[in-house]
């Protein structure tokens, strides 16, 4: 008789949680320093960094909570769910702090960004409406966490499909 598998919920539930919880602590860090509102990236590197390790560990834990075996299929519905997971915190986060903790955030963003565009000496005034008239839009929190939504759920697919890869251990067949 094959083993039931174990269920990928609790798993996903608890990486994503993790995942977007360590996003908000970069984030407010970022906002407290002022980088967030200066644009500074290099604290999001550490993100960048993290959240390929905690999809795998996502995946191995899986693993590991299943008996030891983990097809391809579980890996990508574990790390991708947990992604979203993350996601989805961070989308919520951000759309309470633009509209509730610092109403007039992205307009000091928006602000910054231009300034930033014309240290730039080839920067015309024409490329940086274009470029601004992007940014406007991602600013808004609806679309920018959707959009952060689908990145996080595509990143997590390459990296669950990466750790489902290196993780895999089919059952034997009996």
């Amino acid at each position: 008789m094959d083993k039931e598998n174990a269920p990928i919920k609790k798993t996903a539930l608890n990486s994503g949680l993790i995942i977007g919880g360590l996003l908000l602590i970069i984030v407010a860090g970022m906002y407290a320093t002022g980088a967030l509102i200066e644009g500074v990236q290099w604290p999001m590197y550490i993100y960048y960094l993290l959240y390929p390790l905690l999809i795998g560990y996502a995946v191995h834990s899986y693993r590991k909570a299943n008996g030891g075996f983990l097809t391809l299929g579980q890996a990508l519905k574990v790390g991708v769910t947990a992604a979203v997971i993350g996601g989805i915190i961070y989308a919520v986060y951000n759309i309470i702090f633009v509209k509730f903790i610092e109403p007039d955030f992205i307009a000091q963003m928006m602000e910054v960004t231009r300034e930033k565009l014309f240290e730039n000496p080839n920067m015309t005034e024409e490329q940086a409406d274009m470029t601004m008239g992007f940014v406007e839009k991602m600013s808004d929190p609806y679309l920018g966490g959707a959009f952060f939504i689908v990145l996080s759920a595509f990143f997590g697919f390459i990296y669950s499909l990466i750790s489902g890869l290196i993780f895999k251990k089919e059952r034997p067949l009996h």
